[in-house]
């Protein structure tokens, strides 16, 4: 388990590399950690956050290699000044590991947002996270949205 103060954990935790390294990949983003963050990539990784067709990605292919996940992050976790992640349950096997997770965001300028969602990692034998695939509904997410 990663110790984290923006990370709740109420979901098995028993020990798993495509859990740890969503645990990782949490507090690092929570943390402000970019480099970090990256580190825990492997060279080709994808992303989908969320999968298929968004105002994040409107052609819905994702953010591929180190250069793509940099990107996103630059573009996406720069405007949020705090993330909290409560994370209710969890399912490890094989190289994945499936979280559900809710994540509250305060923007800068102090707006906020709540993403609920189920969020896969797979990783590589060196527990390199290869894929990250977000599933969550951006309308929902957006309908919780509140303004300073």
């Amino acid at each position: 388990m990663i110790d984290s103060p923006a990370i709740s954990w109420d979901a098995p935790d028993a020990d798993h590399p495509a859990r740890r390294a969503g645990q990782r990949s949490m507090a690092t983003v929570a943390a402000g950690r970019k480099a970090d963050w990256l580190a825990l990539f492997a060279p080709d990784a994808l992303i989908e956050d969320p999968v298929g067709p968004s105002m994040l990605d409107p052609e819905g292919k994702g953010h591929r290699g180190r250069a793509g996940i940099e990107a996103f992050w630059d573009g996406h976790f720069g405007v949020v000044s705090e993330f909290r992640f409560q994370v209710t349950d969890s399912f490890a096997n094989g190289p994945c590991c499936a979280n559900v997770a809710s994540i509250a965001m305060t923007f800068n300028g102090g707006g906020t947002m709540t993403v609920d969602c189920v969020i896969i990692y797979t990783v590589d034998d060196e527990g390199l996270i290869t894929s990250l695939r977000a599933h969550w509904d951006p309308d929902r997410a957006l309908a919780t949205m509140t303004r300073p």
